[in-house]
């Protein structure tokens, strides 16, 4: 068995991490594979007995047969576009704060390992959303695009449609379109409703909208939602699961719709979405003051 492992290697607690998972790791036979860039704070190589190093985290998730996200849900997402491609299950460590997709505590690791090992554990499938510009280039997200307005002090103003249809102008400071994934990211604090994982839709959901009786907007996830910055000469950033990448100045029109692309994440058994909300979101939870 080999396990690729990606994290953030500027991360003094999240490296202590990774060395526990090491030492774990050789007493259980287990390979692991870890980029040149992840390798440089773990030490000299004399240090780094059973882990094979690569120039590149491409290379490293193509030699593992699943790969180790350890971190917060931002580690997740960057591990699950690489694990997208070269198709690879994902485990997630939280070793950050809320951690929806990296769920499986520090606590629980040798647990997880043995799983791994053993092949005992399964599989929650969950597929990422797509988004074709007018240039023609298309980004994959697993949790959310976001369109909102950059330092400019007004709002912008955005149109969507769905199947051919005016959906509505939004004059907001942005809007949300997000997968059942992302449900509990941004879209959750903004107001946007949580979506269980396998749920074939997406949510439109506007950012601090200047009518206040527009609401977010849940839509099958099978047919295209048509996003126009309108007028095309605004300031606007649009961003791809937290990373930010440039819309087509002459034309910023986007379609939004459900991919083909997935990716496997890692689940032990018992573990189920339920409670992983009530954990995270202290449900049933009595937070006053005795």
């Amino acid at each position: 068995m080999d396990i690729t492992l990606l994290f953030n290697p500027r991360n003094p607690m999240v490296i202590q991490t990774v060395r526990e998972v090491h030492r774990m790791a050789e007493r259980m036979g287990i390979g692991l594979h870890l980029s040149r860039r992840h390798a440089q704070p773990l030490g000299e190589a004399k240090t780094l007995h059973g882990i094979h190093v690569h120039p590149d985290e491409e290379e490293s998730v193509r030699a593992g047969d699943i790969t180790m996200a350890i971190g917060g849900d931002g580690t997740m997402l960057k591990a699950a576009n690489l694990a997208r491609v070269i198709s690879r299950p994902l485990l997630g460590i939280n070793s950050g704060k809320l951690g929806f997709l990296a769920n499986i505590q520090r606590q629980n690791m040798k647990r997880a390992l043995e799983a791994v090992l053993s092949k005992n554990y399964e599989l929650d499938s969950r597929w990422f959303l797509q988004a074709v510009l007018s240039d023609g280039s298309t980004r994959y997200a697993l949790n959310e695009f976001v369109f909102s307005r950059t330092g400019s002090l007004s709002m912008i103003t955005i149109t969507a449609e769905y199947d051919g249809s005016l959906i509505n102008r939004y004059w907001a400071d942005g809007i949300i379109v997000s997968s059942p994934t992302g449900s509990t990211a941004y879209n959750l604090s903004t107001g946007g409703p949580i979506v269980l994982p396998q749920t074939g839709v997406m949510v439109l959901t506007p950012i601090s909208p200047h009518t206040l009786t527009t609401r977010p907007l849940v839509l099958p996830a099978g047919k295209n939602l048509i996003i126009k910055i309108d007028p095309p000469d605004q300031e606007v950033l649009f961003s791809v699961d937290g990373k930010n990448f440039d819309l087509p100045a002459d034309s910023p029109v986007v379609s939004i719709r459900q991919s083909d692309q997935t990716i496997d994440l890692i689940k032990l058994h018992g573990q189920s979405y339920f409670e992983t909300l009530r954990n995270k979101l202290m449900w049933g939870m009595d937070v006053r003051g005795e």
